[in-house]
């Protein structure tokens, strides 16, 4: 239906159409007899080779192809959709025109058909062989890293530490102190159900673990177990419970009265809604301060995710897992290349296949081809706060018995964003401070969904905004945010000090009586496929 309106829309604007036609066949004119300034983005990698600039062939090719690609998105703003319709149909009308794109196919390709003539065709059938054994089972797009590229435990997930609870849904991770001194308050990380957790504890010096261990925290964490068919109940409320639960092994372990929380992206949303349950039932004083990460809790205009759902499509997708019992992270993953399909698809399609080589080893898209299942319960119970976006009205969700309402949730509150995130909006993650009814500081990194987590000290790129108020608009809170060089690392540290009680000696033992230590992390769980 959404083309359907694109379609009459146009129909309806006879000279807007009447004028990007005759501006495409101006411009295919000009390429014709080699008067074009069309020209490639400075960054788009696609079309480095110099074939492209200097064979006259090469070159008109390449701009006919920006050419027809520029008219074909201009069409979806001539058409005047509403929002939803604007961003399925720029999604579609963007994939066929990356699909289109000359550097894809192997006879357009300059550095393609060089490669063609130094391996005398063994690039092609090197890509070939990756190509059937990538497409044989899912996710159905091209490999962006090794299968034997990294190991888990060896090469990442390294911060020292134990595992000193396990239950039938999760494992907890408590670090080893390296500071002689450590915070009293504790910090338990909830990373998120889709997702292992150790993007937060990649390589040495790139681990968010690391820094806030060596920053004085105490540090638990979650691994979640990777469910399947057997734990096809598993909703927000077991999900919520068993945050709970590893409050309370932190407390104790620690001997405090109170934790602090950090939350990340799905993560956040259970813990955000444990927050309100907690505010309900009068034990919210037990959270020293809450922390947010890449998380959207309104799902009004959420970006395209957003818009790509519907009562019919969710209907759909839930009927699917009920009758496996849970949704294949592999399926997720495959759904997620293709809303950044130049980044995630055809640049490895090229490389992979075409060229015949193998993907660069890259941590970040190592832990991105090592997905988790969601519970058919889970999954329809996501389903039904992104339709109704229960967690903006006050009672409309629900969490343990509990009727909650986000505005209770009075403690302090750090959020994080990145404002290249394909995933969580930055506009949606910022009505966060909206929501809550504590004090709030909002950060926004320069960086996308995953990059925002993995943002070490040391780069000299690296800076975030912030600003002492939050106004309704997103926009106008940007205008009026400074820019801090460095990384939101150092920061958030900063922050969590102030919050997590005065330094006493670190604990000579990991856990408890009550608590003792399983195994050593990462643990177990992280290694289920």
């Amino acid at each position: 239906m959404s083309g359907v309106r694109f379609a009459t829309n146009l129909v309806r604007r006879p000279t807007r159409l009447a004028g990007r036609t005759a501006g495409l066949a101006a411009e295919l004119a000009r390429i014709g007899v080699g008067r074009s300034d069309v020209a490639p983005h400075e960054k788009d990698r696609r079309f480095a080779e110099e074939a492209w600039a200097r064979n006259p062939l090469f070159r008109r090719l390449l701009q006919a192809y920006l050419a027809a690609g520029q008219t074909a998105r201009g069409l979806v703003e001539d058409a005047d959709l509403d929002w939803g319709d604007g961003q399925r149909m720029g999604f579609i009308v963007d994939n066929l025109v990356e699909a289109s794109a000359p550097s894809n196919n192997p006879f357009l390709n300059p550095a393609v058909l060089k490669r063609v003539l130094d391996t005398g065709g063994g690039n092609l059938a090197e890509g070939s062989r990756r190509l059937v054994r990538d497409f044989a089972t899912a996710p159905r797009v091209p490999a962006m890293v090794e299968p034997d590229a990294f190991e888990v435990g060896t090469d990442l997930a390294v911060t020292p530490g134990q595992v000193v609870l396990r239950t039938d849904m999760f494992e907890l991770i408590q670090y080893t102190p390296t500071t002689a001194k450590v915070r009293t308050v504790p910090l338990l990380i909830v990373p998120p159900t889709i997702n292992k957790y150790y993007v937060i504890d990649l390589a040495e010096q790139r681990s968010l673990v690391e820094h806030l261990v060596a920053s004085g925290q105490q540090v638990y964490c979650i691994s979640w177990r990777n469910p399947d068919a057997r734990h096809a109940d598993w909703g927000v409320d077991s999900y919520g419970r068993a945050i709970i639960e590893a409050m309370d092994a932190s407390q104790a372990i620690a001997r405090t009265e109170q934790v602090a929380v950090l939350g990340i992206c799905a993560g956040g949303m259970l813990s955000s809604m444990v927050m309100a349950h907690l505010a309900a039932t009068g034990d919210l004083d037990r959270v020293a301060a809450f922390s947010l990460a890449v998380t959207v809790l309104d799902q009004a205009q959420a970006g395209l995710p957003s818009a790509l759902l519907s009562r019919k499509a969710a209907a759909a997708s839930t009927k699917v897992s009920r009758e496996k019992g849970y949704l294949d992270g592999r399926m997720l993953a495959e759904v997620f290349a293709w809303l950044r399909p130049n980044d995630l698809v055809w640049n490895y399609w090229v490389n992979n296949y075409l060229l015949g080589r193998a993907p660069k080893a890259f941590d970040i898209l190592y832990w991105n081809a090592d997905p988790v299942r969601m519970t058919a319960a889970m999954h329809r119970d996501f389903m039904e706060l992104a339709i109704t976006n229960g967690l903006t009205e006050p009672g409309a969700a629900t969490m343990l018995g509990s009727e909650l309402d986000l505005s209770k949730v009075d403690v302090d509150t750090y959020a994080v964003a990145g404002i290249a995130d394909h995933l969580c909006d930055w506009e949606s993650c910022y009505r966060t401070t909206q929501l809550l009814g504590g004090d709030i500081r909002f950060v926004l990194s320069t960086s996308g969904h995953i990059a925002a987590m993995v943002n070490p000290p040391g780069n000299p790129k690296a800076s975030f905004q912030t600003a002492p108020d939050h106004p309704e608009d997103a926009q106008q809170w940007l205008q009026q945010a400074s820019k801090v060089k460095g990384t939101w690392w150092d920061d958030y540290v900063d922050w969590l000090a102030a919050r997590t009680g005065p330094e006493r000696g670190k604990p000579r033992r990991h856990g408890s009586a009550a608590f003792e230590p399983v195994c050593a992390a990462p643990g177990t769980y992280v290694h289920d496929r």
